[in-house]
């Protein structure tokens, strides 16, 4: 293991520095972080595994391969059981996103200790999240309505076209009502990763501030926004959140890349029994092939997914150093070193 940096190492960082130097904390801390990881990964698939059993017991339609034509004959059955299945999936991210708060307020915890110069162990960590149940489970509804309410304007005028498409289409007016449904289709689904991005840059620094600062839902609430505000430098890379998107767009890719490659063996355990990207070879496919697979996967995401928990800690506390000069008052408060006794 790398040692830990000093108090000194402590200043502003420009953006390819961040992320070089989240990297090299999580190669130089690899089995702790590992080790924080692990439980979210591991709970986060069982919960999903739960999830398909029980969709295809509760849902079977949309996993059967005539689903198509079951549309056309009984639509009100298919769409019922659409419901039903975005009404489980829905409820389980919004469980897996708690533990996945969980997680980083226990790795930020951990590496912002390290950064610090007073590093505590990953056990510490996860003692300091458990203390922070309340805050973060109340903090975290708040952001869920937040959410919410942006979710809502940004989806509404594709909503409202794609809803004027189809009232055109039932009125005989097939060419403007289809143009109306396609474009507003398109923009609902934009609007829908426009509100998921703006979610997780909104509350990228709430888990750190719940590890480090002794603050209630509410306090950490505001407090991240305000830490996210404004701007750090001039030009248009200076505002906050625009330095915010493009790092945590970066980071993301980068795990997405590997969860891509990660995912490979699983699409060819599948491959024999139909295309791995249908929903109907899930279900035939048998689970004594497709769970160790799946297994390997979540370990290699918990070796991998510590480099974003890295990352956004290492981003709160450049923020407290460029605003609240973090750094001074770390070395200001740091003991004086001792000086070597003469011969």
């Amino acid at each position: 293991m790398t040692s830990t940096p000093t108090t000194s190492a402590l200043r502003p960082l420009a953006m390819g520095e961040m992320i070089d130097r989240s990297v090299a904390f999580w190669r130089g801390h690899l089995k702790p972080l590992f080790v924080l990881s692990l439980g979210y990964t591991l709970m986060g698939y069982i919960i999903a595994k739960t999830m398909v059993v029980a969709t295809q017991r509760w849902t079977p339609l949309l996993y059967s391969p005539e689903r198509d034509e079951i549309a056309k004959s009984d639509p009100t059955a298919m769409m019922g059981q659409v419901g039903l299945m975005t009404a489980l999936w829905g409820g389980m991210f919004v469980l897996v996103i708690w533990i996945y708060w969980f997680a980083m307020v226990a790795t930020a915890r951990y590496v912002a200790s390290a950064q610090l110069g007073t590093p505590v162990s990953a056990a510490d960590g996860l003692r300091r999240a458990l203390s922070q149940v309340g805050p973060l489970t109340g903090a975290y509804l708040l952001s869920l309505g937040w959410a919410c309410l942006i979710t809502l304007l940004l989806v509404l005028p594709g909503g409202l076209m794609l809803f004027g498409g189809a009232v055109l289409v039932a009125a005989k007016s097939n060419i403007l009502g289809a143009v109306l449904v396609g474009v507003g289709t398109l923009l609902a689904v934009l609007g829908v990763f426009a509100a998921m991005l703006w979610y997780f840059l909104r509350f990228l620094l709430l888990p750190p501030v719940l590890a480090m600062e002794d603050l209630g839902a509410w306090a950490a609430f505001k407090r991240s926004g305000s830490l996210l505000s404004g701007r750090v430098e001039p030009g248009f890379l200076g505002r906050v959140v625009v330095r915010a998107m493009i790092l945590f767009t970066v980071v993301s890719l980068i795990l997405l890349s590997l969860h891509f490659v990660f995912t490979i063996p699983s699409w060819l355990v599948m491959l024999p029994y139909g295309s791995p990207f249908d929903a109907s070879t899930l279900a035939r496919t048998p689970q004594y092939l497709l769970v160790p697979v799946e297994i390997l996967q979540a370990v290699a995401q918990a070796i991998f997914s510590p480099v974003n928990f890295v990352f956004c800690t290492l981003f709160y506390l450049d923020m407290r150093v460029r605003r609240e000069a973090l750094d001074l008052e770390q070395r200001l408060g740091a003991p004086e070193p001792s000086s070597p006794q003469a011969a």
